[in-house]
C-alpha cells in the first residue's frame, strides 16, 4: 500500500471526527464535533437526532480535515471509518460516506473496530508502545482489559459485568444533579470534595479476578446520600469518594494484570482514561511496579478520526481488503476480531 494520507470518519455515537494520519502515524489534521449540547436538555443520547446531526456534519469535517491539511481527496491512500460498535444509524451516516469516497476516488474503504481503534489510539503517541501490552479500556460503554499481541490479537482478561466505569459517571452525576455529559462535570466537582468523608465500596476487588462491576457502586451513593442535604459540599465531597473508589477499582485490577501476565507495558484508552486522578494513580502505580504506562494525550481518549485512521492504515498496510458494500454492526464482540489475512 503506498501513498500519503488516511482519512479516518468516526460516527459512532455523539461526536462526529474526521482525521488525517500519515502511513508513518503522523497526525497531519483532526476535528471532533461534539453534540453534548445538543442530547443534554434529554440528559442522554437521542439516536435519531444523533444521525441526523452526523449527516450534517460529515461532509463539511472532511472538507475541513483536508483543507488544514493542504490536501486534496487525490491525496487520499484509503479511507477508514467505524463499522462497529455504536448506533446503527449513526454508523451508516461515516460508512455510506466513506464506501462512497472509495467508489470515487478508486481507493480502499475498510470499515474498523470502534474499541479496536481505542486499544491501539495509543500508538499514536511518541514514542509507541511496543507489542505485547495490557490494555485498559475504560470509557462511557466499555471497561475491559486485554492481552494485546498485535492488532487483531487480543486476548480478553477481564470485562465489566454490568455498568461501564464511564456509565457509573454519567449516571452518579445524574444523581448529583449534574447535567449531561456527566462524567467530566462530576470529575471536576470531585476536585472540591474532601477525602474520606464518604467511603464506597470497591467493587469486586475482594476476590481474585480481573471483572469489573460498577452498577452497585451507584446505589451506594444513593444509600449514602438518602438522608443528607445534597449542598455543594456534600455532593462535592460524594464525588470525591465515589471517583475514588472507581480509580481505586481500575488500579488494582490493572495491577493485576500486569502481574498475570508479565507483560511491563500498560496502556490506559477510552475516554476515561482523561481523568486526572486516574491518570496520577495509574503513573503512580506503574513506577512502583516498574510498569511502563502510556496513555493517548487527553484529545486522543475520547471518539476521535485519528485512531480510526491509524487503526484502518495498518490493517490495509497488513493486506485486509473490503468492499464497497455499506454496513454497519451496532453490536460487534471484540472476540470476533482477527488480524488481518487471518
Amino acid at each position: 500500500m503506498t501513498g500519503d494520507l488516511i482519512l479516518g470518519l468516526e460516527t459512532s455515537c455523539d461526536e462526529t471526527a474526521a482525521a488525517l494520519v500519515t502511513p508513518g502515524g503522523e497526525i497531519r489534521s483532526s476535528v471532533v464535533a461534539s453534540q453534548a449540547a445538543l442530547h443534554a436538555r434529554y440528559g442522554g443520547v437521542v439516536p435519531e437526532l444523533a444521525s441526523r446531526d452526523h449527516v450534517r456534519r460529515v461532509v463539511p469535517l472532511t472538507q475541513r480535515v483536508l483543507a488544514d491539511a493542504g490536501a486534496r481527496l487525490a491525496d487520499l491512500d484509503g479511507i477508514a471509518y467505524t463499522q462497529g460498535p455504536g448506533l446503527a444509524g449513526a454508523l451508516l451516516v461515516g460508512a455510506s460516506v466513506a464506501c462512497a469516497l472509495g467508489f470515487a476516488l478508486g481507493k480502499p474503504a475498510i470499515g474498523v473496530h470502534h474499541m479496536e481503534g481505542h486499544l491501539l489510539s495509543p500508538l499514536l503517541a511518541d514514542p509507541k508502545p511496543e507489542f505485547p501490552f495490557v490494555a485498559l479500556l475504560v470509557s462511557g460503554g466499555h471497561t475491559l482489559l486485554a492481552r494485546v499481541e498485535g492488532v487483531g490479537r487480543y486476548e480478553i482478561l477481564g470485562s465489566t459485568l454490568d455498568d461501564a466505569a464511564g456509565e457509573a459517571f454519567d449516571k452518579t452525576a445524574k444523581l448529583l444533579g449534574l447535567g449531561y455529559p456527566g462524567g467530566p462535570q462530576l470529575a471536576a466537582l470531585a476536585e472540591r470534595g474532601r477525602a474520606d468523608v464518604f467511603r464506597f465500596p470497591r467493587p469486586l476487588t475482594e476476590r481474585p479476578g480481573l471483572d469489573f462491576s460498577f452498577s452497585g457502586l451507584k446505589t451506594a451513593v444513593v444509600v449514602a446520600l438518602r438522608e443528607r442535604t445534597l449542598d455543594e459540599q456534600t455532593c462535592a465531597d460524594a464525588a470525591r469518594g465515589f471517583e475514588e473508589a472507581v480509580v481505586d477499582t481500575l488500579v488494582l485490577k490493572c495491577r493485576r494484570a500486569i502481574d498475570a501476565t508479565g507483560v511491563r507495558t500498560l496502556v490506559i484508552a477510552g475516554g476515561v482514561g482523561a481523568n486526572r486522578r486516574l491518570r496520577a494513580r495509574m503513573l503512580a502505580m506503574g513506577e512502583q511496579a516498574g510498569v511502563r504506562v502510556v496513555y493517548p494525550r487527553a484529545e486522543y481518549c475520547t471518539d476521535n478520526g485519528a485512531m480510526i485512521a491509524l487503526l484502518g492504515h495498518l490493517r490495509l498496510s497488513a493486506g485486509q481488503q473490503d468492499d464497497l458494500a455499506i454496513g454497519a454492526r451496532a453490536r460487534w464482540p471484540m472476540t470476533e476480531l482477527v488480524p488481518p489475512g487471518g
